[in-house]
């Protein structure tokens, strides 16, 4: 029994590799453990896949009901109200989805000396020419420096250092009042999981980081570090993370206010390294030193900072802290540099999987739903990309998937034409069944290998 059920003959021309990857991973039975139901009409698990699969169409669901109506198995209320819903929990999808990818697929092919971890950064989510959406606010962008209207995007993904998988997500309006041009929906209920969802969007983003990171912990997915940039790098953080299990190895901001306990000596970084002796030569760092995070006077966690140069300003350094003591300067450097994937994957979602662009609603949860689709379009296109060795990029795969639906309607169409030529055949020459058989089986067996294959598992002959 297909777990995709097939209700009407578009849904023929859904991407064969998206229907594979929800069978494999079983995300029908994901869907219902994140509360992804519906009480009549479409299955979620149909309405889901259409939702994932039309960015290979290179259209949004918008355009698509405009161009080709009859290509969608159900009506755009259907889609809007899935996606509307409050009482799905996306976060959960996420997590529950990478989990199993993790585990099923990745961590069999992985050594079990690698070093896997947890990337925690934020991205802008513009909603710049909007007015009454939900939480909208007044956000900062790091690219232009200025402030802008949207979202910031905190996700957490998990690396191997080859893969990386988005795992859980928020879209973080503002905790400061002020700078919050609305405010949430009063009728949805706070205990439902869209009232959950609007009281995390509202928190400092250090707290909702460390509420991410024990829903991970949680499901078990096997990390031994998080990594992030300065943006979260307190000593505060850093014991609150340790606490939890958790080794940090992140970039240290060079502040006054941020001090650090040194061969007895409360300094902050840059008085640090004016005080010690660095290394000559073109050495991978310049100084390594071992500290305590302090904090108003109390010692946290023993930390290392290590010294690098910054290659786009050559008098200028990079502090790396860690609380692994165990990893030599060179292991942290080394370390660090998996962060990059996040970098790429912000790139990717907004390049190619449309991030931000397909979703215009006003519904905070509309947005969310539209994060969790785009996550799972990049999961899709990470196993393909960990499972294939010809060393495709995720651009290249992504354009890939955008040619493999128009073969699937060429070879529809010739299954249509060669099986209306063969009943032809057989009503013009009925006693000489066998004859028309023999003449079609060897016309196949001409075919290209692809075409026979395909034609053959249709049954068209």
């Amino acid at each position: 029994m297909q777990i995709i059920p097939q209700t009407t003959h578009q849904m023929e021309s859904i991407s064969k590799k998206t229907s594979l990857f929800f069978h494999r991973y079983r995300i029908g039975q994901i869907l219902r453990s994140a509360n992804a139901c519906k009480l009549k009409g479409f299955s979620a698990i149909l309405v889901f896949l259409v939702l994932v699969s039309i960015i290979f169409e290179n259209r949004s669901l918008y355009m698509q009901r405009r161009l080709h109506e009859e290509s969608l198995p159900f009506g755009k209320d259907t889609a809007y109200r899935f996606l509307n819903s409050c009482h799905t929990n996306w976060r959960r999808f996420t997590l529950l989805l990478a989990a199993r990818i993790i585990n099923e697929t990745i961590k069999p092919l992985t050594d079990a000396g690698r070093r896997c971890a947890i990337i925690v950064d934020d991205s802008l989510f513009s909603r710049s020419r909007s007015k009454r959406v939900e939480l909208l606010a007044n956000v900062y962008d790091h690219v232009s420096h200025r402030y802008t209207k949207g979202f910031r995007l905190l996700v957490l993904g998990w690396t191997d250092g080859n893969t990386f998988l988005p795992l859980t997500f928020c879209l973080l309006s503002t905790s400061k009042g002020k700078n919050r041009l609305n405010e949430a929906d009063a009728s949805v209920d706070a205990r439902s999981n869209g009232g959950k969802q609007r009281k995390l969007a509202q928190m400092e983003a250090p707290a909702v980081v460390l509420k991410l990171l024990q829903e991970v912990k949680a499901a078990g997915v096997p990390a031994q570090y998080v990594l992030f940039d300065t943006w979260f790098c307190s000593p505060s953080s850093l014991k609150a993370i340790h606490d939890l299990g958790y080794d940090v190895t992140a970039m240290a901001k060079k502040s006054k206010k941020v001090r650090y306990l040194c061969e007895g000596k409360i300094s902050n970084v840059k008085a640090i390294y004016k005080e010690h002796k660095k290394r000559r030569g073109r050495s991978r760092y310049l100084l390594s030193v071992d500290a305590v995070a302090m904090k108003q006077g109390e010692s946290l966690v023993p930390v290392r900072l290590v010294f690098v140069r910054n290659r786009n300003k050559r008098k200028d350094y990079l502090v790396l802290v860690t609380t692994d003591l165990s990893l030599s300067e060179e292991e942290v450097i080394q370390l660090y540099g998996k962060r990059w994937g996040i970098e790429v994957f912000f790139k990717a979602c907004k390049s190619y999987l449309r991030l931000g662009k397909d979703c215009r609603s006003v519904s905070y949860d509309a947005m969310t739903a539209h994060v969790a689709v785009v996550c799972t379009r990049y999961m899709l296109l990470a196993v393909e990309e960990r499972e294939n060795t010809d060393g495709r990029s995720l651009g290249e795969l992504f354009y890939l998937g955008l040619d493999e639906l128009p073969d699937l309607k060429y070879m529809e169409a010739l299954r249509l034409v060669l099986q209306e030529f063969a009943e032809q055949l057989r009503a013009e020459y009925p006693s000489e069944v066998l004859l028309v058989e023999s003449l079609l089986e060897r016309f196949l067996n001409d075919l290209p290998a692809l075409w026979m294959s395909r034609l053959r598992a249709q049954k068209c002959a």
